[in-house]
């Protein structure tokens, strides 16, 4: 089934997409391209119903929480050029070596009273290598595997051995987080010390230990609407678990300050075109939400998000989590506790 044209004049369009969706298929790229053009409220909402319907169907009406602890914070050794905690750049962010086990029961104690099921152990560096410092955090997530508060998921850079993804694996890690950021075209203005192969091959090893992949990207870096399509494909292609969408808030002292962020309703039509390209995948609204949403955030569940980031994120504050839950309640949805199959998101770089 083509689609030449969606707009206003046409309505039946978006709704042959949406349902082919519904029953099953996929949409082209040249589809999402056009389902990223439209322009007008009355569009832009006939879209986010489709969405709506989409995420109900195959996911569901649960949305999954996870929540993050900063082990390693600042002087990251990666130019990433919206990021605080890269040592190329004044911030003022906070810096600190990988903690001690304490802090990250404490936060696993706070993530289990507030329902959250997934703990993320997030830590900025380049990666993993082999010494004792994998050992160090292999500990880690042995200690939050058998404290039984939260699943043991994990977002700490580049892999670049299976065998080091094997030990991972093996130390209790549910769910690894390495997000491609934006698409392969455009990843070279956000990057430059590694590469999108990089990331790649480092989903590839995790996937192959058994380990759940969390990928997505950051919005509103100064991408087209066909960087975003193509993120999202490319994620499709590489079968990711769940897909973090951050939105930029830009950060005083990188190269990436003077943006100017993306507006609500482009960011839910976004989240909804996700949702047709990826039915199926968990899509977990993440960094840079309160500040980008504002009092549209709400609208983020029906636009096709199904999981959420609560609590603070790396460097900056979220807003609390009793505000979180209420506004899932108000929407007439839940959190969904204890899932072990749940992918959870840990978002580096989600300021």
């Amino acid at each position: 089934m083509s689609v030449q044209v969606i707009d206003g004049n046409k309505p039946g369009r978006l709704a042959e997409l949406g349902q082919r969706v519904l029953d099953g298929g996929a949409i082209t790229r040249d589809e999402a391209l056009r389902l990223l053009a439209l322009d007008t409220t009355a569009d832009i909402f006939e879209l986010i119903a489709w969405a709506n319907r989409i995420r109900v169907k195959l996911i569901g009406n649960q949305i999954r929480l996870c929540s993050i602890v900063n082990a390693k914070a600042g002087g990251c050794s990666e130019d990433c050029r919206f990021c605080a905690q890269s040592a190329f750049y004044q911030t003022g962010a906070p810096r600190h070596d990988f903690i001690e086990p304490e802090p990250v029961l404490t936060a696993a104690r706070e993530a289990h009273k507030n329902g959250v099921a997934a703990l993320g152990i997030v830590a900025a560096w380049r990666g993993l290598r082999e010494g004792p410092l994998l050992d160090e955090v292999c500990e880690r997530f042995q200690q939050l595997a058998r404290s039984g508060l939260a699943h043991a998921d994990a977002s700490l850079g580049q892999i670049p051995t299976q065998a080091i993804a094997n030990r991972l694996k093996d130390a209790g890690v549910v769910t690894y987080n390495h997000n491609l950021e934006s698409s392969r075209r455009f990843f070279p203005q956000v990057c430059t010390t590694h590469t999108y192969d990089d990331r790649i091959q480092t989903i590839h090893f995790l996937k192959n230990a058994g380990i759940k992949i969390c990928s997505g990207g950051i919005l509103g870096l100064g991408e087209t609407a066909e960087d975003r399509c193509d993120l999202a494909l490319t994620l499709r292609e590489l079968e990711v678990d769940c897909v973090p969408m951050n939105f930029l808030n830009p950060i005083a002292g990188t190269p990436f300050a003077h943006l100017t962020p993306l507006a609500p309703m482009e960011i839910l039509k976004s989240i909804a075109v996700f949702r047709f390209i990826l039915p199926r995948q968990e899509i977990l609204l993440a960094g840079g939400r309160t500040v980008n949403l504002r009092d549209l955030q709400a609208l983020a569940f029906p636009a096709g998000a199904s999981a959420m980031m609560v609590g603070n994120y790396l460097t900056t504050a979220n807003q609390p989590v009793e505000k979180d839950l209420q506004m899932l309640k108000d929407l007439g949805l839940t959190p969904r506790i204890g899932d072990e199959g749940a992918a959870r998101a840990m978002i580096p770089g989600a300021e």
